[in-house]
């Protein structure tokens, strides 16, 4: 069965890879945050949100590819209350870093799979990540090394590389960490749409 993933991001590209699985994969051109700025006005929880951007991205890319499974994954980061997004610049990744320093946040990352413009599964998980005290130097020596991840993920770091001193305690699923629930999706590919091994 041919697969298309709805996204850019390498993270989720490089797991789908790293299991096997062939797929397309082809980004959703959407508002994303017109959807997400809606979604808080009806005051959507980050996991309801998380499933309505990977749902969106998904049902995007069905209606120009309806006989072909699509997944589409989106993530969430949440931190005293405040959902947070991709920084646009180093600027904006070290203020975001700041505001992390010492505190615990909370990735929601969400998945499901469209067919025909019909949503067949979705699923979300979340895990909570404690980042260490950060002194300015040691955030400055961050930033000069940790380049593209700055804007490429939520949160300003890579857990799987250089963001993994950033941290003092991690508790979750190493994948939702990364932007996707690999393994229920796993289990949905085998049982459901039977793409095995």
């Amino acid at each position: 069965m041919k697969i298309i993933l709805a996204s850019k991001s390498v993270a989720r590209q490089n797991m789908l890879q790293a299991v096997g699985l062939q797929f397309d994969s082809i980004p959703a051109d959407l508002d994303e945050d017109a959807l997400t700025e809606n979604a808080i006005a009806q005051h959507q929880s980050p996991r309801e949100i998380a499933l309505m951007l990977a749902q969106e991205k998904a049902l995007a890319i069905s209606k120009q590819n309806p006989d072909v499974l699509v997944i589409g994954s989106d993530q969430i980061l949440e931190c005293d209350g405040e959902m947070l997004y991709k920084a646009e610049n180093e600027d904006e990744a070290k203020d975001k870093l700041k505001f992390l320093s010492g505190k615990t946040h909370y990735l929601i990352s969400a998945v499901t799979a469209v067919k025909g413009s019909e949503i067949l599964w979705m699923h979300a998980d979340s895990a909570a990540l404690t980042m260490k005290t950060l002194s300015d130097d040691y955030l400055e020596n961050y930033c000069a090394r940790a380049g593209e991840a700055l804007i490429r993920s939520v949160g300003a770091y890579e857990i799987e590389s250089l963001g993994a001193r950033l941290f003092a305690k991690v508790e979750g699923d190493f994948f939702t960490i990364q932007g996707l629930p690999l393994l229920p999706l796993l289990q949905y590919l085998e049982d459901e749409q039977e793409i095995g091994l």
